[in-house]
């Protein structure tokens, strides 16, 4: 029995591997999915530094600050991601869609993500993401093991929060024009 070839990751070296009407990805999607990513990620960034400043910025040498300012100091760093990151999340998104690997057409014409894909993606963007965190945090706190920190525990949360937004909008087919038959 023969092997069947593992597709290229970049695209089709055998032009038969190409679908030959591929679904259009239209660019609202990844702007809509962009802002819904971001608004788990917001959340999530700002309650996880606000929990670190608070139970382990005296660990780390910050000086006792209140409640306010803690809240502060997370709020800053949030709402700062919500630029970074967006801009950041849209540039992977169009990135990934250019890649075909785990990739099928169902029978409606549309990409289905395998899980493969949903997983790798999700490291990707997470390394990315969890560096922009650290560099935010050690611009708001000056403490580089804060930040750190910050960017360490949000690799946890923002893994299994981005893995399941994954699995969702693959479900959804809006922004997404069939391929014609």
């Amino acid at each position: 029995m023969r092997e069947q070839p593992e597709r290229p990751i970049f695209g089709p070296e055998d032009p038969r591997l190409d679908p030959p009407n591929p679904p259009e990805i239209q660019p609202a999607r990844s702007i809509v999915k962009a802002i819904s990513w971001r608004l788990v990620g917001t959340i999530d960034t700002l309650v996880l530094s606000f929990v670190i400043l608070s139970v382990l910025g005296s660990f780390f040498g910050l000086e006792e600050s209140s409640g306010a300012d803690k809240v502060r100091t997370a709020a800053f760093i949030a709402l700062t991601e919500v630029v970074t990151k967006m801009t950041l999340y849209y540039l992977h998104e169009r990135l990934w869609l250019r890649m075909q690997w785990d990739r099928t057409l169902d029978e409606e014409g549309h990409y289905r993500d395998g899980r493969r894909r949903s997983a790798t993606k999700t490291a990707t963007w997470r390394v990315l993401a969890s560096a922009d965190t650290m560099v935010l945090g050690l611009v708001f706190t000056g403490n580089l093991a804060t930040a750190i920190s910050i960017g360490g525990f949000e690799v946890i949360t923002k893994l299994v929060l981005y893995f399941f937004h994954e699995r969702y909008w693959a479900r959804i087919r809006w922004g997404v024009v069939p391929a014609s038959t």
